[in-house]
């Protein structure tokens, strides 16, 4: 293997000779002189070299190769230096025309979804893009690190299960041998009795699966979700508590490790000094006050999550939004009911730009209680006894909640589709690549 250098590394080596390999993300043919600029995964150089070499070499846009020369300061590069080329040794040659370009910006902007997609893996070659899902593996280590820190232990909680954790709707079916097993739409059965089994604290980065046959830009059939759940709470807001606090250290971190990446798409991220907390029926009061816009059954539909935001954002200076206690009828049969109105729950969601990012809130710990959830929504309790044997055998009050990753991606950079957020995404029509 060769002593290769990365883009980002040439800097300390201004006047020695080195070796680059990448991508040849575009030629400029200045007559005598071309200019090459050649793409690793940490950036971009320019390679200078004279004519001959470029097609002696047959060097075009996306041939892989390595270049070997002498780094030099030159001010009108990017970053300030350039390689004189001496080297170059061709590594692969595409070898069809390229269906979408990677390095033009316009092109990028011009460029439906759908022929991105399609093209995936050429389509991550553009910087611009690439960059979406460096940030998004930031935000899964943050994630990870945050909740080591706080006491938490990371499980991998099963996908193929044998009942939903919502009921029975939303789920993908699986021929199990001889039996009918469903892809899980949540972790949350399998959270919950980790914390029973004295873990406390405990969180997920995995996988799940909703099968609704909705093809919106909010949506996708298998996502990310960043799940946690803790034990020994007095209630949901211990739950948000925790969540707030994370966001914080998250936009802190985005912020130091991703500027670079922010300015790229033009956002800004604020620390949120407070999260508000408002019960989802006094926003639908506000909605109607403010907007003249009517909710039905305290649920707001995509267009209030972003009048609510909007007036989050000039009552409060936040682009976050914790809004609670969600009737029961909107909220999964585990969820803890408010004692003082057992219609409303102990429950919420967290609203970021307009979008909800978050769901979550206290659970039922006592059996009884629960078995009776159950009956009430005339769900199978023998379906369900190795969740709800856990709770006979003494469990603590507990809460949590989870994530969506490609949600949260999509709106610390201002995506326009929460496919741009996803690397390979699975919606309605999607299976490929």
């Amino acid at each position: 293997m060769k002593n290769r250098v990365f883009i980002n590394e040439l800097k300390p080596n201004i006047g020695k000779k080195v070796t680059v390999g990448g991508w040849v993300h575009n030629i400029r043919d200045q007559g005598k002189l071309n200019f090459v600029l050649l793409r690793d995964r940490t950036g971009i150089v320019q390679i200078v070299t004279d004519d001959t070499t470029v097609r002696s070499n047959d060097l075009r846009n996306e041939t892989v190769i390595f270049a070997t020369g002498t780094v030099i300061e030159d001010e009108r590069a990017e970053n300030g230096i350039e390689i004189r080329l001496e080297a170059v040794e061709v590594l692969s040659r595409p070898v069809k025309p390229l269906p979408i370009l990677v390095n033009d910006k316009a092109d990028y902007q011009k460029l439906e979804l759908e022929t991105i997609l399609n093209n995936r893996v050429l389509s991550l070659r553009n910087p611009r893009r690439n960059k979406i899902f460096k940030l998004q593996a930031s935000i899964i280590d943050c994630f990870r690190t945050f909740f080591r820190e706080k006491g938490f232990t990371e499980i991998t909680t099963p996908k193929i299960i044998a009942t939903g954790t919502e009921g029975g709707t939303q789920l993908f079916t699986v021929d199990y041998f001889d039996k009918l097993a469903f892809l899980a739409q949540s972790p949350q059965f399998y959270k919950q009795m980790l914390v029973g089994a004295g873990y406390e604290r405990v969180f997920e980065v995995g996988h799940v699966y909703r099968a609704e046959e909705h093809n919106t830009s909010r949506h996708l059939n298998e996502y990310v979700s960043l799940d946690y759940e803790m034990g020994f709470i007095d209630d949901e807001n211990d739950v948000m508590d925790m969540e707030e606090e994370f966001i914080k250290y998250l936009f802190e971190e985005i912020n130091r490790r991703h500027g670079d990446i922010l300015t790229t798409y033009g956002q800004n991220l604020p620390i949120p000094e407070k999260i508000p907390r408002i019960p989802v029926k006094e926003s639908c009061e506000i909605l109607e006050k403010e907007y003249n816009k009517v909710t039905k059954g305290y649920d707001l539909d995509p267009e209030g999550e972003k009048l609510i935001c909007d007036w989050a954002k000039k009552n409060y200076n936040t682009e976050l939004l914790f809004l609670t206690e969600y009737p029961k009828n909107k909220r999964p049969v585990y969820t803890m009911p408010l004692e003082t109105n057992p219609d409303f729950t102990r429950s919420f969601d967290l609203l970021f730009r307009g979008l909800e990012i978050t769901t979550g809130g206290q659970r039922i710990h006592d059996y009884n209680m629960l078995v009776e959830a159950f009956k009430s929504r005339r769900l199978n309790v023998e379906d369900f006894n190795y969740y709800l044997d856990t709770f006979a055998y003494g469990m603590p009050p507990h809460g949590g909640l989870a994530i969506g990753l490609e949600r949260i991606t999509q709106q610390i950079l201002g995506l326009s589709n929460i496919r741009e957020a996803s690397i390979f995404p699975r919606d309605r029509n999607r299976l490929t690549p």
